[in-house]
């Protein structure tokens, strides 16, 4: 038998696709004999049986098509197979119209979520998202979760579509009499944003923490290794001894493995290890509780269930306004505001206009504190990176899997995706995949799993050209986290490139405060760009299926398998640092010639995917990397002992040339993924005081 088409029709709706076949669908030639999963489609001369011996002839086997179709991933696949050597009369044709039919018949479709009016979210969202109610139902504050998901789904959706129209909520006012504000930072968004604040409370800054929900829930878990975690006792805000207290787990190993069933052999992979990679699972409430209380030990003040409104930027200060969602409206005022509200964030949208992001990772999830069997998983190991199948409703569905504190177990399913206003990307249609597809991932009776909480959220992604091409900064204002869009290309979210760039953005933000260099000129170099992550989104790129678009299904998995494979032959280091953003140029350039060898098509299947426009760029990105690789080449041995060196002097002269050039040292080191230190040590008692600075490699 010969395998003639194989194609995703992109519905859940299977039972519909077969008695379209069986009943509506005319071929043009051969009669159609139904089956269980299908038809079979033969001439009539074939009608009588056949006589089977050892050693056919091409003469005595049938010329007969097979086609047949099935579900999986909550979606509908269909192949043709030929029973025969010989072509079936006018196969080509007859195919090509069957899949054009299907296209007609099929379309892609992407729900809007039904309006809640005066019901509850429950009763709303029934009729349209059955498991999703009937299993946010069993989640301790289910209700409000789904509330938040309906409204974080309404809200990205909102943005997505009126890019060039923002609300608008930054304000830019004349010239007024001069004020001494109340706080050095205000930091809008408690979930990444606390981390920094308690940060920079520590080092003697005036601090407020503004954060919409009630302060320490969080939406997701947060998983790292250790030694992306010494950061924070790098920088002071935590012990060793606390660091240890935050950990809920540390697994033994992790594994990366995509779906080969469809693909070649030379294009399936074996299980890729990554034993410290997002090994080490956080208790992500009891971190964000710590952060709090260190806040606050050192005079900072929390504002939670409080909601930002907008705010005025003047010469000498900036004013907040927001409003306490049980009471009333308030002000604030500061030297800096720093917007951490993630993928959410109205400020990203404003200052970004129509190019706040341009991909995103719509991800859901569960914690879940039993009900699978001790034979479905041990939890001394997670898995990093994981598809079970191949592209479902034009989304390559990848699945994550970290054991936490006793017999928890945090798993996500998120997908890589364009940012299109027709087709934005959908939270509540992610968690019915979710519910109804996990016992394909993992076996287990989801009326016997013990649900714990609700996990979700977009993270978005921003293709850089350069490390300018974004703006995250106004006078008086930076952004960080997901709101600035840190993302990795493969594995993401705001959390672990804020972490091991956290001590960058501390100084950078630290110095800026210190000389008032707060204009948008000077914010603007506060970054966390790295060019080795840039020239890496090609990716997540290759990962996208683009709007309205039908791939062949398993296209992306033999792209991820083809990658994936290579990092099997290699050192543990090399897949080490190539996933947590630590590739180095010589690196990245032989592990790309490599794929192109094992794999020709693969170059050719990212063209059809990125575009022409889009690899231009990757190749202003790519030679952007290899200068920046030079430059640090040339510089990195004796620059940051230079700067070391001329910063008594330096600094109280020229803050403004400082900064910059503190900014261009980080770009060469941290910017090229490369591990460094600081040892800062500020007077907590006098900000204003000079700060000792070491940057080495």
């Amino acid at each position: 038998m010969r395998e003639l088409v194989y194609i995703e029709i992109p519905t859940p709706n299977t039972a519909a696709v077969r008695s379209w076949l069986q009943t509506a669908w005319v071929p043009e030639k051969g009669e159609k004999i139904i089956t269980p999963e299908g038809l079979r489609l033969r001439m009539p001369q074939n009608l009588s049986p056949v006589t089977f011996i050892s050693d056919p002839s091409e003469d005595q086997l049938p010329s007969e098509l097979s086609v047949f179709v099935w579900s999986v991933q909550r979606t509908t696949y269909l192949k043709v197979f030929r029973w025969g050597d010989r072509a079936f009369p006018n196969e080509k044709q007859i195919l090509q119209r069957l899949i054009a039919e299907l296209r007609v018949q099929f379309p892609h479709n992407y729900p809007e979520p039904p309006e809640i009016g005066n019901q509850s979210i429950f009763a709303a969202l029934a009729p349209y998202y059955p498991l999703t109610v009937k299993f946010f139902q069993k989640f301790p504050q289910g209700e409000y979760d789904l509330t938040r998901a309906y409204w974080w789904e309404k809200r990205w959706r909102a943005g997505v579509r009126n890019p060039q129209q923002p609300q608008q909520v930054i304000f830019k006012l004349g010239t007024e009499q001069p004020s001494t504000p109340t706080y050095d930072l205000i930091y809008i968004g408690g979930a990444l944003g606390v981390i920094h604040a308690a940060v920079m409370a520590q080092l003697g800054y005036k601090v407020l923490l503004i954060e919409r929900l009630p302060f320490g829930r969080m939406n997701r878990e947060w998983n790292i290794s250790r030694a992306e975690l010494q950061s924070l006792i790098n920088l002071g805000l935590f012990t060793a001894v606390e660091c240890e207290s935050l950990i809920a787990r540390e697994y033994k190993d992790g594994f990366n493995k995509f779906f080969d069933g469809n693909n070649p052999n030379h294009l399936r992979s074996s299980v890729l290890h990554t034993p410290t990679v997002l090994n080490v699972a956080l208790d992500a409430e009891k971190l964000l509780r710590m952060c709090g209380e260190k806040l606050q030990a050192a005079g900072g003040e929390i504002w939670d269930e409080t909601e930002f409104l907008n705010a005025a930027i003047a010469d000498t200060h900036l004013t907040v306004k927001v409003k306490h969602l049980s009471t009333h409206e308030a002000e604030a005022t500061g030297r800096l505001l720093v917007d951490a509200m993630g993928t959410a964030s109205p400020i990203a949208w404003q200052l970004n206009g129509g190019r706040a992001f341009d991909s995103v990772c719509p991800t859901v999830g569960a914690v879940i504190s039993g009900g699978f069997g001790p034979e479905v998983w041990d939890a001394h190991y997670g898995d990093v990176l994981n598809s079970h199948g191949d592209i479902s409703r034009g989304r390559q569905l990848i699945w994550e899997l970290f054991p936490g504190a006793g017999d928890d177990i945090a798993i996500y399913l998120f997908h890589y995706h364009q940012v299109n206003a027709t087709n934005p990307g959908s939270l509540l249609e992610m968690y019915e995949d979710f519910f109804t597809i996990l016992p394909e991932y993992r076996r287990c009776d989801m009326d016997q799993l013990v649900w714990k909480k609700a996990t979700f959220g977009y993270i978005p992604g921003h293709f850089s050209t350069s490390s300018r091409d974004r703006t995250v900064a106004f006078d008086r204002l930076i952004a960080i986290g997901d709101a600035a869009s840190l993302q990795s290309p493969l594995v993401f979210t705001g959390f672990g490139s804020l972490i091991r760039n956290l001590e960058r953005l501390t100084t950078l933000v630290d110095t800026a405060l210190k000389h008032d260099l707060l204009k948008f000129h000077h914010l603007n170099q506060i970054r966390a760009y790295q060019s080795n992550v840039a020239v890496t989104w090609l990716f997540s790129k290759g990962m996208m299926v683009p709007t309205g678009r039908f791939l062949p299904p398993q296209r992306i998995n033999s792209m991820l398998n083809t990658f994936f494979g290579l990092l099997t032959d290699e050192p543990l280091e090399v897949a080490d640092t190539f996933i947590k953003d630590r590739v180095d140029w010589l690196t990245f350039n032989r592990l790309a010639l490599k794929a192109a060898r094992k794999n020709p098509s693969q170059v050719l299947w990212i063209w059809d995917l990125a575009g022409t426009k889009d690899l231009w760029q990757w190749l202003g990105n790519y030679l952007n990397f290899g200068l920046a690789a030079v430059i640090s080449a040339l510089l990195g041995s004796w620059f940051p002992r230079l700067l070391r060196q001329i910063q008594p002097w330096l600094e109280p002269r020229y803050p403004a040339l400082w900064l910059k050039l503190l900014a261009y040292n980080y770009e060469l080191t941290a910017g090229l993924g490369r591990s460094y230190h600081i040892n800062q040590r500020v007077k907590r008692e006098n900000p204003q005081a000079s700060s000792q600075i070491e940057v080495r490699s």
